[in-house]
């Protein structure tokens, strides 16, 4: 409980508040450790973690287990689920956690003063069991995970933009190295006009490192 606490004393300060889904990640992450027999929170970067959603549970995992995205210990794979999977760099050995279909219901017996819903899970899943509370099963991973931690120091550049690529995100083909934008795979589009007296730079398609600076008019 001490651990617990600790975790979410640091939360409440994160967040300025502390909601059941924080408390949710701590638990799970709590949960992965024991089951991969390592101590939290660690030191190094043995423990990997998938979650499923972003937000407070995301962070709670965060803080519970010590994988983060700037330690490259944290992957998002966007699910909309309150679950994370937790991977043993070292072993390979995989566990996927969840809360309890019914343990939203079952707080109610935890918590039975609370003034609603809301409280009675934000105090019964900091003392529920990890029977009643979580399910945990063992997966195996369809992806490479020494592809996905990469390796460090690598560093291409894309033929076509110009930027930097690292940790192996580039894509090879005929025309070269590229960038996952610039092969198709991108997130967003260019937009080469700007609001009104603003500067920006302006990149023309395959003119990647003839960069100059335009005052929109």
């Amino acid at each position: 409980m001490d651990a617990l606490q600790a975790c979410l004393d640091r939360l409440n300060t994160m967040h300025q508040h502390l909601c059941p889904k924080q408390v949710l990640g701590v638990r799970v992450a709590m949960l992965a450790a024991q089951w991969h027999r390592i101590k939290l929170p660690q030191s190094d970067k043995r423990m990997f973690a998938f979650v499923e959603t972003e937000g407070c549970f995301a962070d709670g995992v965060s803080v519970g287990s010590g994988c983060w995205l700037g330690h490259r210990t944290l992957r998002l794979e966007d699910y909309g689920k309150v679950a994370a999977t937790f991977v043993d760099t070292q072993t390979g050995a995989a566990v996927r956690i969840h809360p309890h279909p019914r343990s939203r219901v079952i707080a109610q017996r935890y918590a039975p003063d609370a003034p609603d819903r809301w409280h009675a899970q934000l105090k019964a899943y900091q003392v529920m069991p990890d029977a009643e509370l979580l399910v945990a099963q063992s997966v195996m991973l369809d992806m490479g995970l020494d592809e996905l931690i990469s390796r460090h120091g690598l560093r291409v550049v894309c033929v076509r933009c110009g930027e930097d690529i690292i940790n192996e995100r580039e894509v090879r083909s005929d025309d070269g190295v590229l960038c996952r934008a610039c092969a198709g795979k991108a997130y967003y589009r260019v937009q080469h006009k700007a609001p009104d007296n603003q500067d920006m730079l302006v990149t023309k398609p395959g003119e990647a490192m003839d960069v100059v600076a335009v005052r929109m008019r």
